[in-house]
């Protein structure tokens, strides 16, 4: 969950540093730190947000150098306070390390640490990894070699970056379940977390696979794994620029985000359907013909999104879909087959339980394919073939971009196999083509409406409780709004299925309970329309303050809501693309008109590289 970066070459490492951490603060913000090299090691680290750090700096400089490691916490073992930032620092102070996720078995590796005398400044696993570093430096005499024989120690999931004083000119990393990447520029190198890190220097980029060790000077890079057998990373271009990590004039990343969710879904669809067919590269329309179940492993938003997937590729290409919690597949002893399909659905492709899930899928002979929004990222490469959702980059820790670009993989996905079977209709097929090509114009005239919803927002400041109601497609929509919810605002949202209100959700309504219902088109006979309208009586009936996100010209509803919200008519299948956007905005709205950090909510992280 943590960011890190790292560089040597002729550029001062502070700026450096520091501007790839803004770019990587999404990843945590408890506490930031760099450790730089110049005559010596010196290093600086400060709780709360990277401002934090760069006040410490004025306040108190250093001396510049050329190589430097940075990190932007998510804490995990320790309070997130001064003495558990990163770096740590052993050999003397001459060593410096940062890390990102959780050493298992740190406790037994520290007791023996302790028993040879020494000295621990903090409560987290990471200097426990920096004191064996330090220690295996003094018998190696090199940084390689000695991170070698740690991480051959070490159990669970890491990525370490360390420098040392007796190498002026070396940063060397490590990772095992938890992401690193390598940028490569002319006389300088660089590591990270993610391209983010690096971007503004160059798009060009190398993947490290699991259980490597990378070592960047200026003008060499070299990749080895655990066993010390020489490595050829797998090098990629990244199809973005710094600007694009950058806010460009919007008030929050958020804001900025939501108003790119028309251009998230062209850019996944562009390539991939032609004429009226969908054709993705790098997965033969033969491979999915014998497909006859499909489980879908996400968590969080990417489940929602995977939910709405299964209606639509249950319809289109009359296969089973099951949709997991990634931390629950691995746990139960799933019934899988060799025509099963294993997808996960991941923003970062770093998403430790997916990761593990995949890769368990795949030990029990599962075929995989991933969902992702990140090059390079670890799932795609663990995976057999990937569907890259060509979203950009999302900084906001609150995903919205990422999940309308998710649905609309998952669609092309659906169509692709309903052709190759060839028991979807086709005429069916054609015309969700033809919806999907449609929908950034629809999203665009959505987008229009955020004054409005921000006025509302406005309205209901000191609202503590929202309830959502959706129906088929809809219900995954209510649950996606009520996490952006919980997120965002720090109120109790729950999103329910209509059909389940009088079930028992229906005795939370009370005199002034705020309930946003999703309300399918009455064009469509199994819509279900009817029903929701009966809903929305219900509740009406009982007090409820009801806002309806229904289709534009839907006279049914105007009678019984108090707020209408009104998306453009579509298939039912893009119905849910546009109500989403609404609920997207208004919770960017309510946290606003609260106060609150929009892009960095309290305790989250963008990327959660941990279990």
């Amino acid at each position: 969950m943590c960011g890190i970066v790292g560089y040597v070459g002729p550029r001062g490492s502070e700026a450096v540093l520091l501007g790839g951490l803004g770019r990587l603060e999404y990843r945590g913000y408890d506490s930031a730190g760099i450790a730089v090299l110049s005559n010596g090691l010196e290093a600086r680290k400060r709780s709360g947000k990277l401002q934090e750090l760069r006040d410490e700096l004025v306040a108190n400089p250093i001396h510049d150098g050329h190589t430097g490691i940075g990190h932007t916490r998510w804490a995990t073992h320790g309070a997130p306070n001064d003495i558990n930032a990163h770096p740590h620092l052993a050999d003397d102070g001459k060593l410096a390390l940062i890390h990102n996720g959780i050493i298992e078995n740190y406790a037994e590796l520290k007791a023996e640490l302790l028993e040879q005398g020494t000295v621990f400044t903090s409560e987290t696993d990471s200097e426990v990894a920096a004191h064996l570093v330090g220690r295996a430096f003094r018998e190696t005499h090199n940084l390689t070699d000695a991170l070698r024989v740690v991480v051959n120690r070490l159990e669970g999931a890491f990525t370490l970056l360390v420098l040392h004083a007796d190498e002026p000119d070396v940063v060397v990393g490590a990772r095992r379940n938890s992401p690193l990447v390598i940028g490569l520029g002319e006389g300088e190198n660089f590591l990270g977390s993610d391209v983010a890190a690096f971007i503004e220097f160059t798009d060009k980029a190398l993947a490290i696979g699991q259980d490597q060790i990378v070592t960047i000077t200026r003008d060499n890079v070299a990749v080895i794994d655990f066993d010390g057998n020489s490595v050829t990373p797998e090098p990629f271009t990244v199809t973005w620029d710094a600007s694009a990590a950058t806010k460009g004039g919007w008030r929050s990343f958020m804001a900025k985000e939501i108003s790119e969710e028309p251009a998230a879904v062209a850019n996944t669809i562009i390539g991939r359907i032609k004429g009226e067919r969908v054709d993705i590269d790098g997965i033969d329309a033969e491979s999915l013909v014998s497909v006859d179940r499909i489980v879908i492993l996400a968590c969080g938003t990417a489940a929602y999104a995977g939910l709405v997937g299964k209606y639509a590729i249950e319809k289109w290409a009359r296969v089973p879909v099951d949709v997991e919690l990634s931390h629950e597949f691995r746990y139960r002893e799933p019934v899988i087959s060799d025509h099963t399909l294993i997808v996960s659905v991941s923003q970062s492709g770093e998403t430790m339980d997916t990761l593990m899930a995949v890769k368990y899928a795949r030990e029990i002979g599962a075929r995989t394919l991933s969902i992702c929004n990140t090059q390079g990222a670890t799932i795609p490469r663990e995976s057999d073939a990937v569907i890259y959702t060509h979203a950009g980059p999302e900084v906001a820790v609150a995903s919205t971009k990422a999940f309308v670009a998710q649905v609309t993989a998952l669609y092309l996905l659906g169509i692709a196999i309903g052709q190759a079977n060839g028991k979807g209709d086709p005429a069916e097929l054609a015309a969700a083509v033809r919806d999907l090509e449609a929908t950034p114009t629809l999203l665009e005239t959505v987008l229009q409406q955020g004054e409005r919803i921000a006025t509302m927002a406005k309205w209901m400041a000191d609202t503590q409780a929202i309830l959502l109601l959706g129906r088929h497609v809809g219900f995954p929509i209510a649950l996606e709004g009520a996490l952006k919810l919980k997120e965002l605002s720090y109120i109790h949202a729950e999103g329910f299925a209509a059909g389940e209100l009088k079930h028992g959700p229906i005795a939370l309504i009370e005199p002034g309970q705020v309930v946003f219902v999703i309300v399918p088109s009455p064009r469509d006979p199994n819509s279900l329309h009817a029903k929701v309208v009966s809903n929305i009586q219900e509740i009406r009936a009982r007090g409820a303050r009801v806002i309806a996100i229904a289709e534009q010209g839907d006279a049914a509803v105007l009678p019984h809501a108090d707020e209408v919200i009104p998306i453009p008519l579509a298939s039912s299948f893009i119905e849910p693309l546009l109500a989403v956007v609404p609920l997207h905005l208004f919770s960017m709205e309510l946290a606003a008109a609260k106060g609150l950090d929009v892009d960095q909510p309290r305790n989250l992280a963008k990327s959660v590289t941990v279990e």
